[in-house]
């Protein structure tokens, strides 16, 4: 039997070429002329502390550690957009969750680091910094209630954590998520007086996505293929566009017949409803916060990316001082430009009366 030797020598100050020293933890397996070693940084050994994390990657904060919440937090971390704090009026499982995040990150191979923490005292000092704050907390949406039964009980969640929020991290981007999304995105820009820029709606990437892959069902495509585009608020009058819808370019009116288009736009129109009937408690959280991380990745690379999100109007589309759905380009601002679209006499008609809708909710706000 070949003799050999193994020897581990514990971040020992090893000189290269040059004279310049490395700390490497090496081993080396001598078996007859035959030496194998194996080196690695010791920095690689060391996964670094949130802290240090923090001073090199983005900072996200994701207030409501609900499904929407929790599930937002795990697509930023697992994407290693940035590091994120996952806040919960609860105390323990936004901790447990983050936890769980972390234990997750060797298999996913991603740096990026959770922390969880609970608001219940008023302390948001953890969130500090963030450059983007995407706000899911609010009551859930229960069997046979409109987005609207939500509209007072929810304004009184985002007004508490927007006030906050300006407080520790008063040059952040807010992605609103919490419904009526419309409406709680006037609130926040209100509360905030943040530039408008710096306030969007998850709403149209949300209810395209829908659409999407309805459309893909029906043309038995790859989703890749299918991009649609939805306008208006985000509620029962939003207004699917099928003629600016395509499928691998093709315009949806050419590839399907009417009734299979407005069977799909009502079907989009319905997408969140129809999902907490199935569900029976609770409303959707994998479409939702898919789409709001959509929103993040966009802003935190500066991918210049067109999404249609809720932002607010001064004249576009004939609409002023209201919160609706229209394509934006999105980058490290924010919501960097605005893109106005041709629409026929139908379609404008149907995005005034989506304003309306949303006008209506503000008013009862007094906003």
């Amino acid at each position: 039997m070949k003799e050999f030797w193994v020897e581990i020598l514990r971040f020992a100050p090893i000189a290269d070429a040059q004279g310049k020293q490395d700390d490497r933890l090496f081993g080396f397996w001598m078996t007859g002329s035959v030496v194998v070693c194996v080196a690695s940084v010791k920095a690689a050994m060391n996964r670094r502390t949130p802290k240090e994390s923090e001073m090199s990657r983005k900072k996200v904060t994701v207030v409501g550690g609900g499904f929407v919440g929790s599930t937002t937090a795990q697509r930023i971390v697992d994407m290693e957009l940035a590091d994120v704090v996952l806040t919960d009026i609860l105390d323990g499982p936004p901790a447990g969750k983050a936890l769980d995040m972390v234990e997750a990150t060797p298999i996913t191979g991603t740096d990026s680091f959770a922390t969880g923490i609970s608001t219940a005292n008023g302390d948001y000092s953890a969130t500090a910094g963030s450059d983007v704050v995407v706000i899911t907390a609010g009551f859930p949406r229960k069997p046979g209630m409109s987005r609207d039964d939500l509209l007072k009980a929810n304004y009184d969640v985002v007004k508490a954590v927007v006030e906050q929020i300006v407080k520790h991290s008063p040059n952040c981007i807010l992605v609103i998520v919490t419904n009526p999304l419309d409406a709680m995105a006037q609130a926040a820009l209100k509360l905030s007086r943040f530039p408008k820029q710096r306030v969007l709606g998850m709403a149209g990437v949300l209810d395209s996505a829908r659409m999407s892959a309805f459309v893909a069902l029906e043309c038995k495509v790859s989703v890749e293929n299918v991009h649609s585009f939805v306008l208006g608020g985000h509620g029962d009058d939003m207004v699917p566009l099928p003629r600016y819808s395509t499928v691998a370019g093709i315009p949806l009116p050419d590839l399907l017949p009417a009734e299979k288009i407005a069977a799909i736009v009502d079907r989009t129109r319905k997408g969140g409803a129809e999902i907490v009937n199935l569900l029976k408690t609770g409303s959707a959280y994998y479409a939702p916060s898919a789409a709001a991380v959509e929103m993040v990745e966009a802003i935190l690379k500066d991918k210049k990316k067109i999404l249609p999100c809720a932002v607010y109007l001064e004249g576009e589309y004939g609409i002023k001082g209201l919160f609706v759905g229209v394509p934006v380009k999105l980058g490290a601002k924010g919501a960097e430009e605005i893109i106005q679209i041709k629409l026929t006499a139908e379609e404008n008609a149907a995005l005034q009366k989506s304003a309306a809708s949303v006008k209506e909710l503000v008013g009862v706000l007094g906003l």
